[in-house]
């Protein structure tokens, strides 16, 4: 069972409107021990350390000045959120560049979840995912929540995006892994949840190539597989079959469905952390499915991860 008490939040410096604070308040509150919140942000500005008219102490002062000016700007804006019986802090570091520096305090801090507003398109109702939110995604070693909105809608659901069709050692560990923090989640929140599944559409080119191949035939026996993959997870995570759903077609393209469907605030989906040239030219299941989510995304990695920003693997 996820535990989620030392939370990191991550401030939005271009807003009075802090969603991520509200929601990791959410989660503090329904804790059942003590939970900590670290309100945090990276702040840099290359003129403050490029100019030559002052000496390495000035620029060091200047630095500290505009921190103490962010946390003060910080704690003012927190007031509303901050509940008594949750320990509170902020921080603000200097850093250019803010996913490393978030990252690095999830190491030092042994921080639980990291919690990040996105930016949404108002005109397209679409979320705007920043490069940092990539980084995070791809790096992060606890995992990483987005928070669209920072009201909790009525009759809210969370899903979890699994994928029953492998037998990869990671898929399966996931899965596991995603349920369980679906269910920490819906309790706190007060949620209902669901299992997703989406399994391939017959390739076309097959019928072609092969004309005595049945399409029919094959994608019964690949939903099949599928059903009764997902009834093996319901039934050893104890959920009802209403609380499961499995269609045809792209997770990118099903999850985004099922969740508008189904009034989800949130869906959970499972990444691998994929890096360098294949996340540029290959990309994530799971990154696809992010960018047409328009809720709350909890991303997690599989178990054994190790961060390339790992600290114990740096040379």
């Amino acid at each position: 069972m996820s535990i989620y008490n030392k939370i990191l939040v991550v401030a939005d410096i271009n807003s009075e409107v802090q969603p991520a604070l509200e929601r990791a308040m959410q989660l503090a509150s329904k804790s059942q021990s003590t939970s900590h919140v670290l309100f945090f942000l990276s702040i840099y500005d290359f003129s403050y350390d490029m100019t030559s008219m002052l000496s390495v102490d000035e620029r060091d002062a200047m630095r500290r000045g505009v921190i103490q000016q962010r946390e003060k700007w910080m704690r003012e804006i927190a007031k509303e959120h901050v509940l008594d019986d949750i320990q509170f802090d902020v921080r603000v570091v200097w850093h250019n560049r803010p996913y490393e520096a978030i990252i690095a305090e999830v190491f030092a801090g042994g921080h639980d979840i990291v919690i990040k507003g996105t930016r949404k398109h108002d005109l397209l109702e679409s979320v705007i995912f920043t490069p940092t939110d990539w980084h995070l995604l791809r790096k992060c070693p606890s995992p990483v929540l987005m928070v669209k909105n920072s009201a909790w809608p009525e009759n809210a659901s969370i899903l979890a995006s699994v994928h029953v069709g492998s037998e990869n050692h990671n898929h399966l560990g996931l899965n596991d892994a995603m349920v369980e923090q679906m269910n920490s989640l819906t309790d706190r929140l007060g949620a209902e949840p669901y299992l997703v599944n989406a399994y391939p559409v017959t390739p076309a080119n097959i019928t072609i190539e092969l004309p005595e191949f049945d399409p029919s035939t094959y994608t019964n026996a690949v939903r099949g597989h599928h059903l009764t993959a997902m009834k093996a997870l319901r039934q050893k995570h104890g959920y009802d079959e209403s609380k499961t759903v499995v269609e045809q077609g792209l997770p990118e393209d099903v999850i985004p469905d099922v969740a508008q469907r189904l009034n989800a605030a949130m869906v959970v989906v499972g990444t691998t952390g994929r890096t360098g040239l294949s996340a540029v030219f290959i990309g994530n299941t799971a990154e696809h499915i992010i960018d047409n989510i328009n809720c709350d995304v909890l991303a997690l990695k599989p178990n054994g991860y190790v961060s390339p920003l790992d600290p114990k693997t740096a040379v």
